[in-house]
């Protein structure tokens, strides 16, 4: 029996009787991030690194049964010996470490390899078999250091701010509106956040995210105070009568999906900015060797492409199917 299996509910530890990111309501869940496709509503009970716990509570609701744990804790259920351990890929997020009778299974949820500054520093974890992600795991998916990004990104705000313009930023209301707002220069105007954001932004930095000065979009009852700022603001809210406020503004999406050439066309909007919460190519492979793993599971993304280049380099690599989602934009390539 394998220590961890691929169930109809998710993905299963038979020892220890537990789930990690499981798909339907179970007794025991085990989460490494906020995000919907890896935390849903239903469960006995959680289990997640404390940084994740405000959002969960807001996301799931107040009352779930939910404990808490600090990187690098150890826990021990029906012999089994589980941990959490650094991400990276949004606040509180972390890989699941499984461990019994000396057999070592990694779980990284979803991750990123570059540190940007407040969600933690993906720390590689020894394992004999590692469950990894796919969402960018072909070449063309290469980051630009995220720094160059931010200043592609401050420098669209200042223009558009010189031309009359509002500039609306879009990125998903957990981790990436957080990260873009930490990357922004707050000198050149204001800061607003649309509600999902805000919702958001409050019960993180009531958990200690500290962010630039900002302010929630409907508060504002004088257009003119909108007036050379940028509105931060999902990729829902593009085309729609909320966005029209701004008038006049233009659009961007930062996305590892505007790498590839005719997504920024095909979303009608003015700016694609490159910028990930996932690893790139590179990433993923450095991550991987990091692991020393004997054995690679490929789970959501390019699971077929990269499993194969890995089967290529001598590895043990399989792709499994799971309702995992990664970033939801469409990808040309597909």
């Amino acid at each position: 029996m394998p220590l961890l299996e691929f169930s109809p509910n998710g993905i299963y530890c038979p020892q220890g009787d537990f789930y990690i990111d499981p798909w339907k309501p179970v007794r025991t869940a085990l989460i490494t991030h906020a995000h919907s496709d890896h935390a849903r509503w239903g469960s006995s009970f959680y289990l997640a690194h404390k940084r994740s716990e405000a959002v969960l509570r807001l996301r799931l609701g107040q009352d779930i049964s939910l404990t808490t744990v600090e990187f690098g804790q150890k826990l021990t259920k029906n012999g089994v010996e589980v941990s959490f351990h650094p991400a990276g890929h949004i606040i509180g997020s972390a890989q699941i470490r499984v461990a019994y009778r000396g057999e070592v299974w990694v779980v990284s949820g979803d991750y990123k390899t570059c540190d940007d500054g407040i969600s933690g520093v993906f720390e590689p974890v020894r394992c004999h078999t590692f469950i990894t992600e796919s969402t960018f795991g072909v070449p063309v998916f290469k980051w630009k250091p995220q720094q160059e990004v931010y200043e592609a990104i401050n420098r669209w705000w200042q223009q558009n701010r010189s031309e009359g313009r509002i500039s609306v930023l879009c990125g998903y209301a957990l981790g990436k509106a957080q990260r873009l707002m930490h990357g922004l220069d707050a000198s050149i105007g204001r800061i607003y956040a649309h509600g999902a954001i805000a919702n958001t932004n409050e019960v993180l930095e009531g958990a200690e995210l500290k962010l630039p000065p900002w302010q929630r979009v409907e508060t504002v009852g004088n257009k003119k105070d909108f007036e050379g700022s940028i509105v931060i603001a999902p990729p829902s809210a593009i085309h729609t009568p909320w966005t029209r406020r701004f008038q006049p503004y233009t659009t961007a999406v930062a996305s590892g999906w505007m790498q590839l050439r005719g997504n920024r066309r095909r979303e009608a909007i003015d700016r694609g900015f490159v910028l990930s919460d996932h690893a790139d190519w590179d990433g993923l492979l450095s991550a991987i060797e990091a692991t020393g793993a004997e054995r690679v599971l490929v789970t959501h993304g390019y699971t077929h492409i990269f499993s194969r280049y890995l089967r290529e380099k001598g590895m043990d690599a399989q792709a499994v199917q799971t309702l995992f989602e990664g970033e939801q934009m469409k990808a040309e390539a597909e």
